[in-house]
């Protein structure tokens, strides 16, 4: 059965790291508003369903509807084998999840601190003070965190000896950094070298070359979370 996937069709956003997933794992799906539309996505969303989901992403799978990233990916891990097979170390790759989503939060309110619904145009001074001290604490503070689990595992890896969604995450999460802010992750990316090897890592993995190549994969823009504006980034 083809997984059907429900996300914005023109930004990478939280799909991405569910794309990510479904691709490395080689299950077949169906990135639905891609070919539909946002409208589509709209309707979709106010269908009645057992569960309902809040917000897209959600994945039609199995028989089930499971929406936020964090569960889907939870899911796919336990169900479909990209997570340990040891509960210990499903519930660790679920953890770092969510220490990625808290960091892909903290990335998107960078360039929105006051409120998501006034333009980026509006709040320059704020997002400004916000991006030096995300810049320079933040940033380090959890790519620090994830170069100490990668030393103590010691295989490349997040949560054993090969990788896990929450690799797949990592990976996706560094690239977005890397795309808004290109000065800063330059400067310090040495102090990190097991994540930006687990980076490379992933890019070669046999199941994902050809999605990554793909016009499938979204380009980062400035209507995602990971935003490039150049007054926000410095070394």
């Amino acid at each position: 059965m083809t997984a059907i996937l429900w996300y914005w069709p023109s930004i990478p956003g939280r799909g991405e790291f569910v794309r990510l997933a479904l691709a490395a794992g080689r299950i077949a799906w169906h990135d639905s508003a891609r070919d539909l539309g946002a409208e589509a996505l709209m309707a979709d969303m106010a269908r009645d369903r057992a569960t309902p989901p809040f917000a897209p992403p959600y994945l039609e799978i199995d028989g089930l509807t499971i929406a936020q990233t964090g569960a889907i990916l939870a899911y796919l891990g336990e169900v479909h084998g990209l997570a340990p097979a040891e509960p210990a170390g499903r519930w660790f790759a679920h953890q770092l999840q969510l220490t990625i989503a808290d960091l892909v939060a903290e990335a998107h309110d960078v360039h929105h601190p006051v409120g998501v619904r006034l333009y980026y145009e509006d709040q320059i001074a704020e997002a400004k003070r916000a991006a030096q001290g995300f810049r320079e604490e933040r940033i380090p503070k959890f790519l620090g965190y994830f170069e100490q689990v990668l030393e103590r595992t010691g295989t490349g890896w997040l949560t054993g000896d090969r990788w896990s969604y929450a690799d797949l995450s990592l990976f996706h999460l560094v690239q977005g950094l890397h795309y808004a802010f290109p000065l800063r992750m330059t400067a310090i990316e040495g102090d990190y070298p097991r994540v930006i090897a687990l980076g490379h890592a992933v890019a070669t993995l046999p199941s994902l070359v050809d999605y990554l190549a793909s016009d499938r994969r979204i380009g980062f823009n400035e209507d995602g979370i990971f935003r490039h504006y150049p007054e926000l980034d410095a070394a």
